[in-house]
Formats: C-alpha cells, structure tokens, sequence
C-alpha cells in the first residue's frame, strides 16, 4: 500500500469493514449529562446510544470532536515509520474536527520532518463520508500514489446527496434547526421533515404528514432528482441509512426497489449503514434515507 487511510467516526463504516481494510478511525465523543464523555463505538455502541434516547426521550445527548490528541496518536505511528497518510474528515461546516486534524499534523511534522500528512475536508457527513472512505480504500488498493489519490477525490466530493426524514421534529428543534412553535404543531399534527444533504449542508426539503407519507416522498425525491441529473446508477455508490431499527425500514426498501424499477433505474444490492451519533443526536433516535456518492473515475 502507498499510503494509509484515517477517518473520523462520523463516517459510520462498520467496525468489521475498518479492520479488514486497515482504516484507523479517530471517534466522536458523545455524552448524556454533559459530564461523562465516551468515545463513539468504542466506550458506547450505536445501538446503546439510540437506546439511551429512546429510554430516555426528554434527554438531549451531545457529540464533542476529536482532541488533537487523539489525532496525534493516530499519526505518529505511520510518521515514525515514514508512510503517506490520508486523514479524511467530516465537512468542516457541521464539525471543527477537521481543524483539530490540521493542528495534529502540524505538531506531528514539527517531530517528524518526513512525516507525510494530507488532511482532507470531505464536504460529507454520515454515510456518505463513509462511501467516500471507501472510495479512498479502492484508490489505495489499486496503489495509487497519495497524490494521485487525493486528485480523483477531490473531483467526487460535489456529487454526494442524502434524502431523509425522522420521526420527532423536537431533535431538529433542539438543534436550532426549527423554530419551537413548528416543532410542537408538528408533533401535534404528525408532521414529519423530509431533509437534503448536498454541499456540506443540510437543507429542508419539504413536509408531509405521517411516517410512511415521508419515507415515500423521501424515495420520490430522490427518483426525481436522479431523472433531472441524468444519472446512471451504475456510476455512483448507493446505500440506505438508518438509525435505530424499525419496522417500516423493510417498507421502505421494498418501495424503493419498487419505484426504482418502475422509472428504469438499474440497481442491484446497496449498502445498509447505520447512522451514527453525530448526526443523532441531531435527528433522534430514527432517521430513513438514502445517499449516493458519484464513484471515482480510474483508468
């Protein structure tokens, strides 16, 4: 391999795909009291974490970024050794984590001066940013140089979309993402959001009542978007998210294949990812979407 690959937690990559694929990842920390901070996968599993909140609904847990520290440790290892390191991080509009990066790195090549440290701004979150490591593994296996590497990834960052909804608007409220006074009529009228990431950011997109109107209107989204962009499926990396499980998942997966089919869209398996507490903690305990991330072009 021609370099490795770091990543914060916030890219949600299952614990068994990171080892097999020798990606070291730097956790998020999340806390219930504001006093006791534990380090995402590591101290809590995502499932511990959804259900302390949905055990404990009036509690609105925190996520903290990474410490320089930990991002220090997780370089020196490859900088005594004198390999290329790639450190992919969550956009740096939802998290500072990515700057706390690029004081580690500093320090670290003040130590080592042949330390060799690229620190990347994903512009993505939750399980695009982890279809986007993946991307990062594919290029490394294929022994693409670091700089080589990072060209063709700076090229898909533009293409990444999530569509999704949640069950409880009080999260998004609690966020400073909507305003109290919709946050209990929707609450009262079984409003339910239904969201857009695309360019570090996160958009509303639009509302509808009940669950399953707005896992449907999540799936017509993003058919629509897909036929208004021209996109071939076949050149992109799909996967569905979810937080916690819930029953209406198998719906919604059954409807996607459905409606999918229905507009001519090739697609075969995909990826299912589960949403991890950085952007829970923001959403609740049971965001459904989807996300594609254009594949990089390597010949």
């Amino acid at each position: 391999m021609k370099f490795e690959i770091i990543c914060d937690g916030a890219a949600d990559l299952d614990e068994i795909y990171t080892q097999n694929e020798h990606i070291t990842v730097v956790p998020f920390y999340v806390t219930f009291d504001g006093e006791t901070y534990l380090r995402e996968r590591e101290d809590i599993s995502i499932a511990e974490f959804y259900e302390q909140m949905i055990t404990h609904a009036d509690c609105f847990p925190k996520t903290s970024m990474p410490s320089v520290q930990d991002y220090m440790d997780a370089f020196i290892p490859f900088a005594q050794k004198n390999i290329p390191v790639l450190c992919i991080c969550l956009t740096k509009k939802f998290s500072g984590a990515m700057q706390a990066a690029m004081n580690a790195k500093m320090a670290v090549e003040e130590e080592y001066k042949d330390a060799q440290i690229y620190v990347m701004d994903s512009e993505l979150a939750t399980d695009l940013e982890g279809l986007f490591v993946q991307e990062a593994v594919r290029l490394r296996n294929r022994d693409l140089e670091l700089q080589e590497a990072i060209s063709h990834l700076e090229e898909i960052k533009s293409t990444g979309h999530i569509f999704f909804t949640t069950d409880d608007l009080k999260y998004l409220e609690h966020g400073g993402r909507i305003g109290k006074a919709t946050s209990v009529a929707g609450s009262v009228l079984h409003i339910k959001p239904i969201l857009h990431f695309f360019n570090g950011e996160l958009q509303p997109a639009e509302i509808c009542r009940g669950r399953k109107k707005s896992l449907q209107k999540v799936i017509e989204k993003f058919i629509s978007y897909l036929k208004e962009q021209k996109i071939n499926l076949k050149d992109y990396l799909f996967a569905t998210g979810i937080g916690a499980e819930i029953p209406e998942y198998e719906w919604f997966q059954e409807m996607l294949i459905k409606r999918l089919n229905e507009e001519g869209f090739e697609i075969g398996s995909w990826q299912k990812m589960q949403i991890g507490s950085t952007i829970g903690v923001h959403t609740g305990p049971y965001p459904v979407g989807l996300g594609i991330l254009k594949k990089c072009h390597v010949s």
